[in-house]
């Protein structure tokens, strides 16, 4: 039986209470979430001998998810994740502009994303899923962005041991929005360079050296962003291309194929060494940016000490496309009054028969 339980986790800067929410399937996989944040501080999924075990990285207290050098781990990013060039896009004729936090451009949202926010949470339970309902009030103007922007974000896991996040927005002014998940994944090894990943796209966005998306998609065929099979992330690493070169390692985002944007479709499956664990990454979003963890370099640690490494992890963000407000080409990432922003992402395990 699904269950939710609620425990206290701290203080944000010595006032604001968090709380930590753990969502239980009651079949072996638990998810343990803040609501500051937004952050999915746990997964835990049995293997194929049931033994159970993490499947993102965290870190051990508030203090360091609130640190203001924190790289996003398990946050919900907004209120646009990944950059935008210069911090400035135009919209309606009007020009705005975000604080720029990472190499003159804006990052996830600028330096007070929705990652460092405290969301208003609720629990709930049926009988087949437990779920976590978070809320959050955007104000007009907040980091630059048009519009009063209230956001849903809901957890819900199930008896298959399917973790879902589905998002919803409204505005009431034209404004923009990308929102993604930022947690770190890794299926039970030392760092993430045994495993087998595959994405479903025939495309992927070259970037300049500040990760900026440097003209339109390109095919996969013949580089070591073709992941149409399942290839091992270490050897696609070790190739010698301009564009690893440049990220050092993957920091890019893949164009998903698209029948119908509405439509729940499968974008990638990362899988252990082994085969102990397999990961099946569900969304309606167009594109998933695949972040091998480049600039991690141990400053920051989990609950035992052991340090978060470059390549210990890797992100599977699905989103909307980099840059999307100044690249009319891109899928608009526009939201108006009286619409409403949809989004779902589910995280399956078919080695414990979810999605099946």
């Amino acid at each position: 039986m699904p269950t939710v339980h609620r425990t206290p986790f701290g203080h944000v800067h010595g006032r604001t209470e968090t709380d930590l929410w753990t969502l239980d399937s009651g079949n072996g996989v638990r998810a343990e979430i803040l609501d500051h944040g937004g952050v999915l501080h746990s997964l835990t999924v049995p293997d194929t001998d049931g033994v159970p075990g993490p499947v993102v990285r965290s870190l051990p207290a508030l203090d360091d998810y609130t640190d203001k050098d924190n790289p996003y781990f398990g946050a919900i990013v907004g209120r646009y994740a990944n950059r935008i060039a210069h911090g400035r896009f135009t919209l309606d004729g009007t020009t705005h502009h975000i604080p720029a936090n990472d190499r003159g451009h804006a990052l996830h949202g600028g330096p007070e994303g929705f990652h460092t926010r405290s969301w208003q949470a609720e629990g709930d339970r049926t009988d087949s899923a437990a779920r976590l309902r978070l809320t959050l009030h955007s104000p007009d103007g907040d980091m630059g962005f048009p519009g009063a922007l209230d956001v849903t974000a809901t957890y819900t896991l199930d008896t298959a041991g399917t973790l879902a996040l589905e998002y919803t927005a409204t505005t009431d002014r034209p404004t923009v929005v990308n929102l993604t998940h930022h947690a770190y994944l890794n299926l039970g090894a030392d760092d993430i360079l045994g495993h087998t990943l595959q994405v479903d796209a025939d495309h992927y966005l070259p970037v300049d050296p500040d990760s900026i998306p440097d003209g339109p998609p390109l095919p996969v065929t013949g580089t070591p962003f073709d992941l149409t099979t399942p290839r091992p992330v270490g050897e696609r690493l070790a190739r010698e291309h301009p564009q690893l070169a440049l990220a050092g390692g993957f920091d890019h985002c893949w164009v998903l194929r698209r029948e119908n944007p509405a439509t729940l479709r499968r974008a990638a499956r990362l899988t252990a060494p082994g085969d102990r664990r397999t990961l099946e990454l569900w969304t309606t979003e167009p594109g998933l940016q695949v972040y091998t963890a480049n600039q991690l370099d141990g400053a920051f640690t989990d609950g035992t000490g052991r340090p978060h490494q470059r390549h210990g992890s890797l992100c599977l963000e699905t989103q909307h496309l980099p840059d999307s407000p100044n690249r009319p080409d891109h899928p608009s990432t526009v939201l108006r009054p009286g619409e409403t922003l949809r989004s779902r992402t589910e995280w399956r395990f078919p080695h414990l028969g979810a999605g099946k």
